[in-house]
C-alpha cells in the first residue's frame, strides 16, 4: 500500500479522496473541489493495492467487480471522474511511458483484425442478448453517440437529431442505393428509407442484431428495400451511391485501414458520398485500455484524425467535411448509465451482480474519457468527386431543419 500511497499523493490534487486498507488504516488525498464529489473506498484484502498499481484501469475495475473494492462514500463514476479530473487532457497530462510487454503485445494484436477474429470480437459484445440493450438504449436502439443540439434534450430526441445530422451529410436523393457498414439493429437504415425513399443494404457480424433488424424491416413492410446481411464489409460487392458507417471503424483495426478505405473506394459510385462516424482521439492513436479490451470490446482501436485522413488520402477520397463531436458522447453516456442503474435488478436477473458492475465500469469509464480525457467522435464526409455535394454547407442545415421540425427538445 505504501507505493500506491506515494503515487496517489502526487496524482490527486483536486477532490477529496480517501482509502481504508484491509488492515483498517486510513489514507486521505486531495482537497475539496466544488466540481467533484468526495469519494471514499475500502479494500477488503491486501492484494487490491498491488493489482491497481500493476494495471490501474484493469486492477481497479476487477476489484470493484469482485466486491474487493467497496465504497463508503461516492460511487464508481465519482471515483473515475475524480482521478481523471486530476490529469485532464487539456491540462497537458503527459502520455504514459514504459508501457508493459503485455500491453504492447495487446496493441500489436489489436491492429490485426482479420475476418474470423472480427466475427469473434463482435459476438463477444453484441451477441449477449438484445434484452440488455433495450434496457438502456433509446427505443430505436441507437448504440452510438447522440447529437445534442441542446444539453437538456432527451436521449430519444438527441438520437433522432443524430440520424438527421448524418442523413444531411449524406445528401440523399430518392431511389439511391445506400450501404450501411455496421448497421446495428437497423434503426438508421430504416430511418433513411423512410425519410428519403432510398434502398439500403445493412451489413453486420452480429447474429442477434441481424435477426432483430430483419424483423423490424418486415414489420415496417420494407424488407424488399431495406435488406440486412451477416457479412464482413470486405466481402460486399456492387456499387452504392452512398455509404454510411456509424460506430464500426473503431473495430476495423489499424492494420486494416488501407483495406477499409480501398473497399469503400471500390464500392462507392464515382459521384458518391460516404459518411464515417467513429470514436477517435485528440492526440495519438490508442489501442484502448486493458479493461475494455478484455471485457467489453476486444480488438478495438481509437484512431486520431491524422491516422484516418492519411489512410483515406491514398485512395483519393476527399475529406470534404470534418467535424469533431467533443462532448456529445459524454451526454449520451450519462443517459445510458442512468438507465443502466435504474434497471439494475433486471440486469442482475439476466446475468449477475458482477456483470452489472462490469457494465457500470464500462459506461462510467467511457463517460470520463469523453468528458475529461482525450476521446471524441469524428464525423468525416468523403467524396470521390469534388462536385458531388453543393458548393457551400447550407444544404446541411436546411435538411436537418426539415427532418427535426416540431421534434421535442426538452428532456423527458
Amino acid at each position: 500500500m505504501w507505493l500506491l500511497d506515494r503515487l496517489l499523493r502526487r496524482l490527486v490534487r483536486r477532490g477529496e479522496f480517501g482509502i481504508v486498507d484491509h488492515d483498517g488504516r486510513a489514507y486521505a488525498y486531495g482537497a475539496p473541489d466544488p466540481e467533484l464529489e468526495p469519494v471514499s473506498i475500502r479494500f477488503t484484502d491486501g492484494r487490491v493495492a498491488g493489482a491497481i498499481l500493476r494495471r490501474p484501469e484493469l486492477g481497479t475495475a476487477e476489484a470493484y467487480m469482485d466486491g474487493r473494492l467497496l465504497f463508503d462514500r461516492g460511487d464508481i463514476l465519482g471515483l473515475i471522474l475524480l482521478v481523471t479530473a486530476n490529469h485532464r487532457w487539456e491540462d497537458g497530462a503527459p502520455h504514459r511511458r514504459g508501457v508493459g510487454l503485455a500491453d504492447r503485445l495487446r496493441a500489436w494484436l489489436t491492429a490485426r483484425n482479420r475476418a474470423q477474429r472480427a466475427r469473434r470480437n463482435v459476438a463477444h459484445h453484441y451477441d449477449i442478448g438484445n434484452a440488455l440493450y433495450r434496457l438502456f438504449l433509446d427505443a430505436d436502439l441507437q448504440y452510438s453517440c447522440a447529437y445534442f443540439t441542446d444539453p437538456g434534450m432527451s436521449l430519444e430526441a438527441a438520437q433522432e437529431a443524430k440520424k438527421a445530422h448524418i442523413a444531411a451529410k449524406l445528401h440523399l436523393k430518392p431511389g439511391m442505393k445506400v450501404l450501411d457498414i455496421g448497421c446495428g439493429w437497423g434503426g438508421t437504415a430504416l430511418y433513411l428509407n423512410r425519410e428519403f425513399d432510398v434502398d439500403v443494404l445493412g451489413v453486420t457480424l452480429s447474429e442477434e442484431q441481424l435477426k432483430l433488424a430483419r424483423e423490424r424491416a418486415a414489420a415496417a413492410g420494407v424488407a424488399d428495400r431495406v435488406r440486412f446481411e451477416l457479412v464482413d464489409y470486405r466481402s460486399v460487392g456492387g456499387t452504392f451511391d452512398r455509404i454510411v458507417s456509424i460506430g464500426m471503424f473503431e473495430h476495423v483495426g489499424a492494420a486494416h485501414y488501407d483495406e477499409f478505405f480501398g473497399q469503400a473506394h471500390r464500392l462507392l459510385a464515382p459521384d458518391g458520398v460516404m459518411l464515417l462516424h467513429t470514436i477517435g482521439r485528440f492526440d495519438r492513436p490508442s489501442a484502448g485500455d486493458a479493461f475494455a479490451d478484455k471485457y467489453i470490446f476486444p480488438g478495438y482501436h481509437l484512431p486520431n484524425l491524422s491516422q484516418i485522413v492519411s489512410a483515406s488520402e491514398r485512395w483519393r477520397l476527399i475529406a470534404s467535411d470534418v467535424e469533431a463531436l467533443r462532448v456529445h458522447y459524454a451526454y449520451t453516456l450519462r443517459h445510458w448509465l442512468e438507465r443502466t442503474r435504474a434497471n439494475r435488478a433486471r440486469i442482475v436477473e439476466l446475468y449477475d451482480e458482477r456483470f452489472f458492475r462490469m457494465w457500470e465500469v464500462y459506461l462510467a469509464g467511457a463517460l470520463a474519457m469523453f468528458e475529461l480525457g482525450g476521446a471524441c467522435v469524428y464525423q468525416v464526409q468523403y467524396l470521390r468527386d469534388r462536385w458531388a455535394v453543393p458548393l457551400t454547407r447550407d444544404y446541411l442545415g436546411e435538411t436537418e431543419r426539415r427532418l427535426t421540425e416540431g421534434m421535442p427538445r426538452a428532456a423527458a
